[in-house]
């Protein structure tokens, strides 16, 4: 290489860092929620013991969705395709069925102004799939994923999570230039891009595993290990889990007291490119 081409070579990975690097200092504190693996409506919705209060009564459990309805919070909400389809309740017998759709609940989601992406259509892990099966069957279940999702809002999404995040980076490469903008957890991203894994499945069923003191402290200490390296924007990803929809309250509150702003994914994206 010559050294006019040097020069140039440099040039453009400086401008290319730059860019990529503008994230980090975005002009406001912004969290976008995010809850991966539904609709699960007895989630959503809560479940609830005829004729008790919620929470004192064994079986009763808060909806996640009112939850952010009275705390004022937008979310966005990544969904497996195949739950998109008309008269899936759900996994039985884990969860319960509410005698609402998981296809109705997903429009009532968009309804109240919710976001809805993607999260593929089976949920499988893409990385042991395409091993598997190709990388041809994981486009397809991406784009499958997709087009349920379109079904709901209308569009196309723009956003994917790839379950547990695992993806090869030659698919990644391929599902980019189809269009679809992943979310990770890579190190290679900055960390304004990168996902806050709350680690909330861990605090599910016995949670033996989950974060101390609680699941929203856990997630708040996360917070403030980002900011101590000068960053005040972060995707916090969850599940749509009823251990889950309990700590909400108590980290929308925290988060509201340090400044933050609760945004959807793209508003997100937007705000941090601006």
């Amino acid at each position: 290489m010559n050294m006019g081409n040097r020069v140039v070579l440099r040039v453009v990975l400086m401008v290319v860092l730059a860019t990529v690097c503008v994230p980090c200092f975005a002009a406001e504190k912004l969290i976008a929620l995010t809850f991966d693996d539904g609709p699960r409506p007895y989630v959503l919705y809560g479940v609830k013991q005829p004729g008790a209060a919620l929470g004192t009564t064994p079986g009763a459990t808060q909806g996640m969705l009112d939850v952010l309805d009275r705390n004022g919070v937008k979310a966005t909400f990544f969904y497996m395709g195949w739950r998109l389809t008309p008269k899936t309740w759900g996994e039985t017998p884990h969860e319960t069925n509410i005698g609402v759709s998981c296809l109705d609940a997903a429009h009532d989601v968009l309804r109240r102004g919710h976001e809805i992406e993607n999260h593929t259509y089976s949920h499988a892990d893409l990385r042991i799939a395409e091993r598997k099966k190709g990388e041809g069957w994981v486009l397809g279940d991406v784009e499958r994923g997709a087009e349920a999702v379109k079904g709901v809002t209308g569009t196309k999404p723009l956003w994917l999570r790839p379950p547990d995040w695992d993806l090869a980076d030659h698919a990644r490469h391929d599902l980019e230039a189809h269009g679809f903008h992943i979310l990770t957890i890579s190190s290679q991203n900055p960390v304004a891009l990168r996902d806050v894994n709350s680690q909330d499945y861990l605090c599910a069923g016995k949670g033996a595993g989950c974060p101390k003191p609680s699941l929203a402290q856990g997630v708040i200490k996360a917070i403030e290990q980002r900011e101590k390296k000068g960053v005040y924007t972060h995707v916090l990803a969850f599940h749509e889990l009823t251990t889950t929809t309990a700590q909400l309250p108590e980290l929308i509150t925290a988060l509201k007291a340090k400044g933050y702003r609760f945004v959807t994914v793209t508003e997100y994206m937007k705000l941090i490119r601006n």
